[in-house]
Formats: C-alpha cells, structure tokens, sequence
C-alpha cells in the first residue's frame, strides 16, 4: 500500500476560537497556504458577516477557495469536496504545506476522508421540499433530531436545505445520515488542530465580534446583498447574522434585538461546532487563549508529522 499524500493540516474548532490568526502564523512558519473551509466564507461579498480576513489581515499568506460561488447559488459538498482536493493537490506539487482553516465540519471531513455521497430521489426530495414550503424548517428539523442527533448537531435550524438533504437521505439508505459518514481514513496525513476556549470566554468573543461586525457595516452589507439577490439564495440567506438582518430589513423586529438575536444564534452554533469536533478522537486541541498558543500548536504539528516545517 502506497502512504497517503501529505501532510494536510486542517485548523478547527468553534466559531470565534482564534482559527485564523493561529492559521497565519503557523502558514508563515510552516511555509504554508491556507485552503477555506468555512461554507458560508465560499460566497463572494458575505464578508463582514462571515468574519472573512482582509488583504492586509491575511499577511501575504496565500488564500484559497473565497469567494467562489454567487450568494444565489446553492452550496454543493461535493463540488467543494473535488475544488479543495484538486487546490491540495496544486500546494502540494509547488513543495508547500495546505492548512485547511475553518468551523465546517461536514466539509473537513469530506476533504480528508473517504466521503462518498448518496444520489437522490426526486420524489422524496419533492415531497420534503414540499413540507418546508409549508410549515418552514422547524418541524423537519426536530424530525431529523429525534432520528439523528448528530447530524442535527452540525446543521442549523434555519437551513431547510441541508435538513432536507439529511432527511432525504435516511429515508434512501435508510441508515442516520451521520452512518453515511466515513471512519477516519488515511486520504491524507492529516494532523488537525482543535482551537477551543472555555464556555464562558467564547461567549464573551462572540458577543465582541458581532458587536464588532455591527461597527463595520454588517447591516448595510446584507442590505447591499439583499439587492443582488441574497433572499433567492438558498443556502447563503440562512448564513449566521445575514438571516437575522433580513428579519430586521424587512421590519419584523428592532436593531438592537436583530443584534442580540445573532449573539444567541451564533452561540447556539458554537456549541453545536464545539459538540461535532469532540467526537473524533484524532483532533489535537488548543487553549485559544494560551499566552503560548503558536508553540504549543507548532510543537503538536511536529509531533505527529515528524519536524515538517
């Protein structure tokens, strides 16, 4: 048997942890570039709400897979899955090191492991789709939550197509969505570093960095968005923050509770981040806010790939 490409290293965790600053600083040591693996970082202009790195914010570090779908376009895994093996694959043959570097993990597991995935079946997508149009995401999300708690666990509540898709394909295989999900599987030799703070100093970031977002414009750029076709795009209007300002565009509630409604959600969706990434064995993890965190990181890397970099 022939030893997988590599190495690959993929920086995880919860939203708000501290990934991209960690990221740079171990793609300047490690002569790296970063690959994103952010779903909602593909789409091009989500920027403020997505805490997407400036130019300057990216140090001269190479950045790859931003900005690569219109917000109306429907996100695919599968076509990520094939961009970021075949962006891999480029890095790798000039003699650098990939860092993958995002919270999505549906799409981490997909790059590094042996993911296939289920066709479809129209009428059961029909008749799914048919009940969303109805009766909105919740009643098929506590569905696919007494069914499969896992895969609950990685989508949002809002995103009606990803719930439909999960349920859709339980009802094809009839096995739980996440059985559809590969063991570990030497794709790559992949070391993967977990950033993690404690509870109550995450919720605290969370809250600073959408008070944060606010300041920068986050409600003029989903108005901007909203122009050029945000509400018609499946997956991009149920994005953290994007969603809850378009409730505010659209009169239904205030600024300041659109504020507040986005600290709850996005720290619902940490938890729901923190709970997906702790279930596998292999991720390394990281105090966010160790005073030592790029050693402590690159001591890891090291261990495992032998003194790359």
């Amino acid at each position: 048997m022939t030893s997988p490409p590599g190495p690959v290293i993929a920086v995880i965790g919860p939203t708000a942890a501290g990934k991209s600053s960690l990221s740079i600083e171990l793609a300047r040591a490690l002569g790296g570039e970063i690959v994103n693996v952010d779903s909602m970082q593909l789409y091009r202009g989500m920027d403020i709400g997505t805490a997407k790195l400036s130019l300057d914010e990216r140090a001269g570090v190479p950045h790859h897979l931003l900005d690569i779908w219109d917000i109306t376009e429907p996100a695919s895994v599968a076509t990520y899955q094939r961009l970021a093996r075949a962006t891999i694959a480029d890095i790798h043959s000039r003699g650098r090191i990939p860092l993958l570097v995002g919270g999505s993990g549906l799409y981490v597991r997909a790059v590094l492991e042996n993911f296939e995935f289920p066709g479809t079946d129209e009428r059961i997508r029909a008749e799914l789709e048919a009940e969303l149009a109805r009766h909105g995401p919740a009643p098929l999300y506590e569905r696919l939550a007494s069914v499969d708690p896992g895969a609950a666990a990685e989508i949002l509540p809002s995103n009606g197509r990803r719930i439909v898709r999960a349920l859709e394909v339980i009802s094809l295989t009839g096995e739980r969505f996440t059985a559809r999900l590969p063991e570990p599987a030497q794709v790559y030799a992949a070391v993967q570093l977990g950033v993690d703070l404690d509870a109550a100093a995450l919720d605290e970031r969370i809250a600073v960095r959408v008070g944060h977002m606010w300041d920068a414009g986050l409600v003029d750029e989903v108005r901007r968005l909203a122009g050029l076709g945000l509400r018609a795009g499946r997956t991009a209007r149920n994005a953290l923050g994007y969603r809850q300002v378009l409730t505010y565009l659209d009169g239904q509630c205030t600024e300041r509770d659109v504020q507040e409604q986005t600290v709850r959600a996005t720290r619902r969706f940490a938890r729901r981040q923190r709970s997906w990434f702790r279930r596998d064995p292999q991720v390394i993890w990281v105090d966010g806010a160790t005073d030592d965190l790029v050693t402590r990181a690159l001591a890891s890397v090291r261990s495992v790939t032998g003194g790359v970099g």
